[in-house]
C-alpha cells in the first residue's frame, strides 16, 4: 500500500522539470490523468477476478506490474513513453489500492478491523506529508528518473514477503467471465472520466468532444445494465445497491471524495496566489491536515475496535469536515496563513473520522463472496468522487475568475495592462508577476480569493449530502468472526427473496444454507 501510494504524491514536485526536458507541456496533464484512469477502471474489474479467482495471483500480479510501470517511467525518453508508463504504473496501483484492504477483510473480522483500517488511513496521510518533501529533494540531488526508482527496493521486499507468507484459503468459483461487462463498464468509465477530466480544461465543457465523450458513456451503462442483470457472475453485481448501508455508504464516499479532492486541490492555489508564499511552504500548509487526518484516523480505528460502533464517527466526522470546510469559506483576501492551517487541521479531524471508516461498513455488511468487488466498489467511488470534484470546482473557480478579477482592478488599469491582460499565472508565478504593476498584481490576488471563495462554498452542499447518506446508514453490529452478515441487510436477505418470490422465481437460499455449499467457499 506504501509503495503504491507515495507513487501518487512524490512525483509532484517534479512535474514542472519532467516537461521541462521531455517536452509535452500543452499535455502537461495527462501525467496524472494516464495513472488515474487506468487505476480507476482497472479496480472493479481486479475486485471481482479476485473474488472469483483468489486475491494473491492478483496482488503479485498488481506489484510485479506495477514495478515494471516505475522502471519504464525511469527509463523514459519522451513525453508519450512515459504517460504510457504511468498508465502501466496506473494497472498495477489499481490492483494494489484495491486488494490490500480487502485482504484485510479476508483476515481481520469486521471488529478488529477499525484499527487496521485506521492504520492504512494513515498511510495515505504519511504520504501525502512524505511524498512531496522526498521528491523534491530527491529531484534537487538525484535527478527526476530516481523518483521512480526509490520505490523499488521496498516493491521488492513487500513481493518478497508476500510471496512467502500470504496464503489465503480459496474456493475457486466456476463460473464465465463477465467480458461483455467488462467491456462495457470500462467503455463507460473511461469516456465519462476522460470527459469530465477534459471538460473545461482541455477542451470547452460544451464541446463536442466533452459532450460525444459523455453520451458514448451513456451508450455503454444502457448496454451495461442489462448485461450486467442476466450475467452469472457480473462484473459489478447490481444487487449490491439492494443493501441500503452499502448504497449510502458509497454515496457518502463520492460525496467526501468530491468535496475533499475538489477543495484541498485548490488550497496550494489560495496559499501560493492569495497569500503569496513559495511552493515549499503552501505544501508545508498541508502538513497538519495530513498529521490530523493520520492521529484521527487511528484513534477512530481503535475506538471503532473497542466499541464496536462506526456510525457516530462517520456522522461525526462529516458534520466537523462541514465546520472545516465553512472556515474556509471565511477566507478572502488579507486572510492569514494561521487562519488557513486551522481551516486545514479541522477539514482533516473530520477526514481521519470518516474516510477509511466506509470500506469498513461496506465489508462488514456484504457476503464474503462479494468482498472484493464490494472493496472495490468503495475504492472506485471515492476515486471517481476526486476525479468529478476537481473537475467541477475548477471549472467554479475559472468562470468566477474572468469576472472577479475586473472588479478588483484600479482606476486607470487599463492603460497600465500588459498586452494580453493579466491571468491567475501572474500569482502563481514569481517572475511574472514582478513585471505587473503593484495595483494589477493586489487586484488580481483579490480576484483569485473571491473566485476560490466560490469553490469553498461550491463544497459546502457535497459535505451535507455526505452527512445526510451517513445519517441514513443502518447501524448494525461489527461481526467478531469471518462468517457472512446475519443482519436483515445482508445482500441475499430475506426481503430479496421475498421479492424473487413476487416475481415467480425462486427465493434466494438463506445465510445459512448458502454456507453448506462448497461452491462457495463458505462453511
Amino acid at each position: 500500500m506504501l509503495v503504491a501510494a507515495v507513487s501518487q504524491t512524490i512525483v509532484s514536485p517534479a512535474m514542472p522539470v519532467i516537461v521541462a526536458e521531455l517536452g509535452g507541456i500543452e499535455h502537461y496533464s495527462w501525467l496524472a490523468t494516464s495513472a488515474m484512469l487506468v487505476s480507476a477502471v482497472v479496480v472493479p474489474i481486479v475486485g471481482k477476478l479476485s473474488d472469483l479467482y483468489g486475491r494473491r495471483s492478483f496482488y503479485i500480479a498488481g506489484l510485479v506490474i506495477f514495478m515494471a510501470g516505475s522502471i519504464l517511467s525511469g527509463f523514459a525518453q519522451d513525453f508519450w513513453w512515459l504517460v504510457i508508463a504511468r498508465a502501466v504504473q496506473g494497472l498495477g496501483m489499481g490492483a494494489l489500492m484495491t486488494l490490500s484492504q480487502t485482504i484485510i477483510g479476508d483476515i481481520i473480522p469486521p471488529r478488529q478491523r477499525g484499527k487496521y483500517q485506521g492504520f492504512m488511513g494513515a498511510i495515505f496521510g504519511l504520504t501525502s506529508i512524505a511524498g512531496p518533501l522526498l521528491g523534491g529533494w530527491i529531484t534537487d540531488h538525484l535527478g527526476w528518473r530516481w523518483l521512480f526508482f526509490a520505490g523499488l527496493p521496498f516493491g521488492i521486499v513487500a513481493l518478497v514477503f508476500i510471496a512467502k507468507y500470504l496464503h489465503l484459503p480459496h474456493v475457486q468459483r466456476k463460473a464465465k467471465i463477465d467480458y461483455a461487462g467488462i467491456i462495457t463498464l470500462t467503455g463507460a468509465l473511461v469516456t465519462i472520466l476522460l470527459a469530465t477530466s477534459w471538460g473545461g480544461t482541455t477542451f470547452p465543457w460544451n464541446s463536442a468532444e466533452v459532450i460525444g465523450l459523455y453520451i458514448a458513456g451513456a451508450v455503454f451503462l444502457a448496454l451495461f445494465i442489462p448485461i450486467e442483470l442476466k450475467a452469472e457472475e457480473p462484473v459489478l453485481p447490481l444487487r449490491l445497491f439492494r443493501n441500503s448501508i452499502f448504497t449510502f455508504s458509497n454515496i457518502a464516499s463520492l460525496a467526501v471524495a468530491m468535496g475533499m479532492f475538489g477543495a484541498i486541490f485548490y488550497v496550494p492555489v489560495y496559499a501560493q496566489g492569495v497569500l503569496g508564499v513559495n511552493a515549499t511552504t503552501s505544501g508545508a500548509i498541508m502538513i497538519p491536515m495530513s498529521a490530523a487526518m493520520i492521529v484521527v484516523g487511528i484513534l477512530v480505528g481503535l475506538l471503532i475496535t473497542k466499541t464496536g460502533k462506526y456510525k457516530m464517527f462517520v456522522v461525526g466526522g462529516t458534520v466537523v469536515m462541514l465546520v472545516g470546510f465553512w472556515l474556509l469559506t471565511q477566507l478572502h483576501y488579507g486572510s492569514s496563513e494561521l487562519q488557513l492551517t486551522l481551516a486545514m487541521v479541522v477539514v482533516g479531524v473530520g477526514l481521519g473520522g470518516a474516510m477509511q471508516t466506509f470500506t469498513l461498513i461496506v465489508q462488514n455488511a456484504v457476503d464474503r463472496r462479494d468482498l472484493g468487488v464490494a472493496t472495490a466498489a468503495t475504492q472506485f467511488f471515492r476515486s471517481a468522487g476526486g476525479t468529478v470534484g476537481i473537475a467541477v470546482l475548477g471549472t467554479i473557480m475559472a468562470s468566477r475568475l474572468a469576472t472577479a478579477i475586473p472588479e478588483h482592478l484600479p482606476a486607470g488599469a487599463a492603460e497600465a495592462m500588459p498586452a494580453g491582460g493579466v491571468s491567475v499565472n501572474s500569482v502563481l508565478d514569481p517572475a511574472m508577476l514582478s513585471q505587473l504593476p503593484a495595483g494589477i498584481a493586489e487586484a488580481v490576488r483579490a480576484g483569485l480569493a473571491d473566485a476560490l471563495h466560490g469553490v469553498f462554498i461550491a463544497a459546502i452542499p457535497l459535505v451535507v449530502v455526505a452527512i445526510i447518506a451517513a445519517l441514513l446508514i443502518k447501524s448494525v453490529p461489527l461481526r467478531d468472526t469471518l462468517e457472512d452478515p446475519e443482519s436483515p441487510e445482508s445482500l441475499e436477505s430475506v426481503e430479496s427473496a421475498e421479492g424473487a418470490e413476487g416475481a415467480g422465481t425462486e427465493p434466494a437460499a438463506s445465510t445459512a444454507e448458502r454456507r453448506l455449499d462448497p461452491t462457495t467457499g463458505l462453511h
